[in-house]
């Protein structure tokens, strides 16, 4: 990428949203990358209808807990993202994303746990669930949806993977039309209400999820003027719907800048956002 050479010859002081192909190209320089969470979360979601495989409490926790989100964001995204296990990515103005329950134990654990979970609800090696895995068209989200699938596999799940274009699987996800699907959702403002509507929202819950727990405090936040109440609301909000398994979190994207060392105002934040004004080369 020129870019990428103009910044090595010092032709450039700052490169925004460099490729994540080249996001190891500088071991010897880590001073000078910048990579920071974003407001973006990339997750899957379950349809939570009468008669879906996935209607099953026991079976989406399984499925949540058996995902590898260190090796999606390591080791097949070469670490331009951060593994999430929360819905709120990290990062957002005044407030302290709720993690879901049982993604901070080790894999071991969780491997465990999720075929107890499976063969509990009545699936196993002898006895396996067959799900449709859905996505839209991209290599990333086949990679992605091949890497969950193997993952997948121990627990007695046979994946079908079905992706469409973008327009057509969206269309298919607002009717409904899926078990566990690909969906990411991207904010244009800090807030953290803007992702738990997710779980609230007739145009982008996917799945159906309802609680009136749920509902009632994502409605008290929304009322509410004191900012560290209203924080408290929503994270009580967050810790309960992440508690339902009705979204799996993969992971939170991520801001990939290149910056000089020598320039000096340049602050990592969620928004990416860095006024002219502050960042400049000192005399």
């Amino acid at each position: 990428m020129a870019g990428i050479q103009r910044f090595r010859a010092g032709e450039l002081d700052i490169l925004r949203d460099y490729p994540r192909r080249s996001i190891r190209a500088f071991p010897r320089r880590p001073r000078a990358t910048h990579r920071f969470p974003s407001l973006g979360t990339y997750y899957y979601v379950y349809n939570l209808r009468d008669g879906s495989p996935v209607a099953d409490k026991r079976v989406r926790e399984a499925l949540s807990l058996a995902i590898r989100r260190d090796v999606i964001a390591e080791q097949l995204l070469k670490g331009a993202v951060t593994a999430a296990t929360s819905l709120v990515p990290p990062g957002t103005s005044d407030y302290q994303a709720q993690s879901q329950p049982g993604l901070d134990d080790p894999i071991d654990t969780r491997l465990a746990k999720a075929k107890a979970l499976m063969q509990e609800a009545g699936y196993g090696p002898n006895k396996p669930l067959k799900l449709t895995l859905r996505f839209n068209s991209g290599d990333e989200h086949r990679q992605i949806a091949v890497a969950v699938a193997a993952m997948w596999k121990p627990l007695g799940v046979d994946v079908e993977l079905r992706n469409t274009e973008a327009n057509i699987h969206y269309a298919d996800l607002m009717q409904g039309d899926f078990q566990v699907a690909r969906a990411a959702w991207i904010s244009s403002y800090d807030d953290a209400q803007n992702f738990l509507q997710l779980l609230s929202a007739e145009t982008n819950n996917y799945g159906a999820y309802h609680d009136a727990r749920y509902d009632r405090l994502l409605s008290e936040s929304d009322g509410e003027q004191d900012p560290a109440k209203r924080a408290k609301l929503m994270q009580q909000a967050e810790a309960l719907g992440l508690a339902d398994y009705p979204l799996t979190p993969i992971y939170t994207y991520s801001s990939r800048n290149l910056v000089a060392p020598t320039l000096t105002g340049w602050d990592d934040n969620a928004l990416d956002m860095h006024a002219s004004r502050w960042v400049h080369k000192p005399d």
